[in-house]
């Protein structure tokens, strides 16, 4: 006797169908789980990325705000001095400080950002079952090859990170970089650009920057040279020159810049023309120049009162030679 399989109920033959209850459940990791799952990792992530901007943007603004400026004399104690002033531009202290914020704030951001987004690409491909270890194999050996390639600009990147952070220098900085001396204009991860005497604009490469002189940073020292004739009387030409520097100090409109009294270091060498004697001081940075001239000025006016000569360089003969005749006679 045969039965004939009832309406609705599975097909006659070798081929059963499976029900679409038991097909679901069989595949419902794959349709839900991991989905579910590569989400989480999606929210997760975009949620870190999200606090540790915030968490950037507060640090940069923190450094931006008014009341995170520098004031606009920043003192500085020495051993048995009061407090000197170290810094009058309060402007460019602030374009300089918003301008490292601001590069250093967009560097973390990426960075961030980079790293996050490959930590994330890798959970994803984990989840749907790919095997990361012949990826991974193969970005680093075109990422070796990448970097060999573009060594000196990463080493640029690098290098202007490292000068940024270190606070090597900044925009208005007086720097010597070697063959660019001059005022910094910009400072960037990639190349720096000097501002030099003549005007011309140099770009250098961060990479390239060996070492930096920076005339700009906390103080600066005037330097002044005098030379006297061999009989002039050394406490007399002391006595004069710590009575310049004593005027220059009171002065209204010098005593800001100063930072201590004007000193004579003493005999500083013995030429021919004379005995060089040495006079110094410290001075707010890029200031040292406009005080060297005052200073000069005040050293030549109180020698001459004290009419203490001043050498100029001589022609000296040497005895049993005479000087030769030119082409029309004069003897040279």
């Amino acid at each position: 006797m045969t039965h004939t399989p009832a309406s609705g109920g599975p097909a006659a033959g070798p081929y059963l169908a499976v029900p679409w209850s038991d097909w679901i459940g069989e595949h419902t990791e794959a349709l839900i789980g991991i989905p579910l799952r590569i989400a989480l990792i999606v929210v997760v992530l975009l949620a870190v990325r999200a606090v540790a901007k915030r968490a950037i943007t507060r640090v940069v603004q923190r450094v931006l705000e008014p009341g995170g400026a520098e004031p606009e004399r920043v003192r500085l104690r020495r051993p048995g001095r009061g407090a000197t002033v170290l810094h009058r531009d309060r402007g460019r202290a602030r374009q300089r400080r918003e301008q490292r914020a601001r590069t250093i704030g967009s560097v973390l951001s990426s960075a961030m950002t980079i790293v996050l987004f490959m930590l994330g690409v890798a959970m994803v491909l984990d989840q749907v079952g790919i095997a990361l270890g012949p990826l991974l194999a193969s970005a680093g050996v075109v990422g070796l090859a990448i970097g060999f390639g573009a060594q000196s600009l990463v080493a640029d990147y690098l290098s202007g990170l490292l000068i940024m952070i270190e606070d090597q220098y900044g925009v208005g900085d007086s720097v010597d970089l070697g063959e660019a001396v001059g005022e910094v204009e910009h400072v960037g991860l990639r190349l720096t650009h000097v501002r030099d005497l003549n005007g011309g604009l140099w770009h250098i490469r961060n990479g390239e920057i060996m070492r930096v002189r920076n005339d700009s940073q906390e103080w600066a020292r005037a330097v002044l040279d005098v030379t006297v004739g061999y009989e002039a009387d050394l406490d007399t030409v002391y006595r004069v020159l710590e009575e310049a520097g004593r005027t220059l100090r009171e002065d209204p409109d010098f005593e800001d810049l100063l930072l201590e009294d004007v000193a004579v270091w003493g005999v500083q060498s013995l030429d021919a023309e004379g005995v060089v004697v040495r006079v110094a001081v410290r001075t707010v940075p890029l200031q040292q120049w406009g005080v060297t001239r005052e200073l000069r000025r005040r050293v030549k006016e109180a020698l001459d009162a004290a009419d203490i000569e001043i050498p100029f360089a001589r022609n000296v003969w040497v005895r049993g030679e005479s000087p030769e005749p030119d082409a029309g006679g004069t003897r040279r």
